[in-house]
């Protein structure tokens, strides 16, 4: 007699398991470490021709997982001719507990479930294991594969002629068999199969030397078995009585790696033998096992997956951009929308200093698609205060703004989407000449452009260097419903706020925008100005905070469920919010949507403050909308050529004349308590 050696398994793994596995570690597991079922096949076992010499060469036996390993809504697609192996995985948050797994005890919870009255011997005796350390921030897995097998004692023997080719004198059908099945001859004189858990009765009056045990062999070796094997025959022992009353074990053995018919001249593949077993003297109530996969040294210890240097770098750099912000939901935000953020669209007008600081924050936060809008050019004086520019942008008289800076941003990701646009916005207070025409068509065209830009984002960021330049977008965002963020600079000071959506039933107190606290439309402030006022002179690290304010009042209005209808904080001295289980309606996960933030780096501190929409507004009102989207272009023109008409239409000019006359009549007193013009003041 020969010990019978097996062909352990061997462990396949594609690539896009790994990325399977980063999804599910970063978006459903997180910190969890909970064992769940992972899917994978193997088939039988395969032999190669050597083109050189002729010989045949074995195949290893393989266990695949693919990239659908985790899926449980459907059975996971098997090559031809392979069986599905259900395992167990478990991931580990530190490469220190990878380390410290209790490598045993998930050896004996096999033999537990195996064991059991009602246990499925088919989706556990080829069951395997999986422990795996993800690195994600290297893309490095660490990963250790156990194909238990329970350790026979005594071992199993077989005759000294081996494992025969005898499987055409048991033929069952080619298709359609379980990983684990019995033979038997039928009254007809073909083979009849039943699945294992048939066994006590399947082989009821039936001789033992016509009874077969079979299985999917994945080993190509003539004279050793397949792994399943082991497993197979300690289940059929713990069914079998014979070896606790001292009687020898002896099964006949399919090894069935035949799943096509042989060739003519080709013999069949499949391996025919008996294997017996003398008696335990005293037999283990749980038999020990082994299994555990050696790694590529030939040592027992764990393998290493290295994704990163065969990772498309772009593909890389998404993954790597997307894990710092999903980490955020692993512990302290698990509610924070991530998704809504990415999918936003935002247009910046303006991609000087304020752009290029809220275009580097969105990226931060995972906007993918950005649009740059600016009419200048790149000057000497830029890079250094401008991060998305470099002394090279400067030569030739300067690279457009808008293209450099979208430019930059694909150098810096090349996996975001990023436009830049030359164009200048036409202002009240800077009149467009009739003549020649072609000036009217161009402010026209740069109109429509602007139009369009909108209406293809979702978020409009006003970063403009000139209060006149932010009229035209500021009403075109309110017409069109669109999220309209913006930030303006002083010298030591800064303004950021969100303008207020427009109401549609009235029902909703209006948050106001940048001109609602205005009296006079906006005029030319660009005309007649000294060299301090035509640069823009601030303290260099205002802009960054102001942008960096900017980009966090959009998220966080992002995460509301109302949106650009979210409401202010209300005032002080307001009714407490005493609900624990809710948040307050003016916040959000993040915390408080203000209106407006007003900064002070004199002071270093900040005011929030809320200010209510003004009907006679000269950029969001109903009057100039409904004006606008009624006579269109025509109306816009009016608006630059005529410094008068936004108050005409917004009644300002009247508000202006009563005012004047109240105080035509106003009588002022002096210091000294006597009025009148009269009075000799020295």
């Amino acid at each position: 007699m020969v010990t019978v050696q097996f062909t352990p398994f061997s462990s396949t793994v594609s690539p896009a398991f790994w990325h399977a596995l980063v999804k599910l570690k970063l978006d459903v597991l997180k910190l969890e470490q909970e064992t769940l079922p992972v899917s994978a096949s193997y088939g039988a076992g395969r032999t190669v021709t050597d083109r050189e010499t002729g010989a045949a060469v074995a195949l290893p036996s393989s266990v695949t997982l693919a990239e659908d390993a985790f899926s449980q809504e459907s059975t996971p697609h098997l090559p031809p001719g392979s069986t599905l192996a259900v395992g167990k995985f478990k991931n580990f948050n530190t490469i220190e507990d990878f380390k410290n797994a209790d490598k045993q005890a998930l050896f004996n919870e096999m033999w537990d479930a195996l064991t059991k009255p009602d246990a499925d011997p088919d989706s556990i005796l080829s069951q395997f294991l999986l422990i795996t350390f993800a690195d994600l921030k290297k893309y490095k897995f660490y990963y250790w594969f156990a194909f238990p097998a329970f350790v026979a004692k005594p071992a199993w023997d077989i005759a000294e002629n081996g494992w025969v080719s005898g499987a055409e004198k048991l033929t069952p059908p080619l298709k359609g068999l379980p990983a684990f099945f019995l033979v038997r001859p039928g009254s007809d004189g073909k083979m009849e199969t039943a699945p294992v858990t048939q066994y006590p009765t399947f082989f009821a009056n039936v001789h033992p030397e016509q009874r077969t045990i079979g299985f999917l062999d994945p080993s190509s070796l003539p004279q050793n078995p397949g792994w399943p094997l082991r497993n197979l025959l300690a289940y059929l022992s713990h069914l079998d009585n014979s070896s606790a009353s001292g009687t020898p074990l002896s099964f006949n053995v399919l090894c069935w790696r035949d799943t096509e018919l042989p060739r003519s001249g080709q013999e069949w593949r499949s391996r025919y033998g008996t294997v017996t077993q003398v008696a335990a003297s005293e037999p283990a109530a749980r038999p020990s096992a082994t299994g555990w996969e050696r790694n590529a040294a030939g040592k027992l210890g764990p393998r290493l997956a290295d994704l990163a240097p065969m990772m498309d770098p772009t593909h890389l750099a998404e993954q790597a951009v997307d894990l710092n912000l999903k980490l955020m939901r692993w512990r302290i935000l698990p509610a924070l929308d991530l998704e809504r953020v990415a999918e936003t669209k935002c247009l910046l007008l303006g991609a000087g200093t304020l752009g290029c600081f809220v275009a580097r924050a969105l990226m931060a936060w995972g906007v993918r698609n950005i649009t740059l809008l600016d009419s200048g050019k790149v000057s000497f004086s830029n890079p250094v205060r401008q991060p998305l520019f470099e002394f090279d942008d400067c030569l030739d008289g300067g690279k457009p703004k808008a293209e450099a800076a979208a430019a930059a941003l694909k150098r810096i990701f090349p996996g975001v989407n990023a436009v830049g646009h030359s164009l200048s916005i036409p202002m009240p207070g800077h009149p467009i000449p009739a003549s020649p025409p072609s000036l009217a068509e161009q402010a026209q065209a740069d109109v429509k452009k602007l139009e369009q830009l909108i209406d293809e984002h979702d978020v409009v960021f006003l970063l403009m260097d000139s209060r006149e330049s932010r009229w035209l977008p500021t009403m075109l965002g309110k017409a069109k419903g669109k999220i309209v963020v913006n930030a303006a600079l002083g010298f030591d000071s800064f303004v950021v706020m969100r303008h207020g959506a427009r109401s549609t039933d009235g029902s909703l107190s209006k948050l106001g925008c940048y001109y609602c606290n205005d009296v006079v439309a906006p005029a030319d402030s660009l005309t007649d100005r000294t060299l301090d006022q035509m640069c823009t002179v601030t303290r260099p690290g205002l802009a960054s905070i102001a942008s960096s304010n900017a980009v966090e009042l959009l998220v966080s209005l992002l995460q509301h469920p109302l949106r650009n209808n979210a409401p202010a904080p209300p005032p002080p001295g307001a009714p407490a919010h005493n609900d624990p289980a809710t948040l307050p309606p003016h916040e959000s996960i993040l915390g408080l949507i203000p209106h407006q933030l007003r900064g002070s780096l004199a002071q270093f501190n900040n005011v929030l403050i809320t200010g209510a929409a003004y009907e006679r507004c000269t950029a969001c009102s109903e009057k100039v909308i409904k004006e606008y989207e009624t006579s269109g272009f025509d109306m816009l023109l009016r608006a630059f050529n005529d410094p008068d008409y936004l108050e005409r239409l917004t009644g300002l000019d009247k508000l202006k004349a009563e005012t004047d006359a109240m105080l035509e009549g106003v009588e002022w007193v002096g210091e000294n308590g006597e009025g009148g013009d009269d009075e000799d003041d020295f």
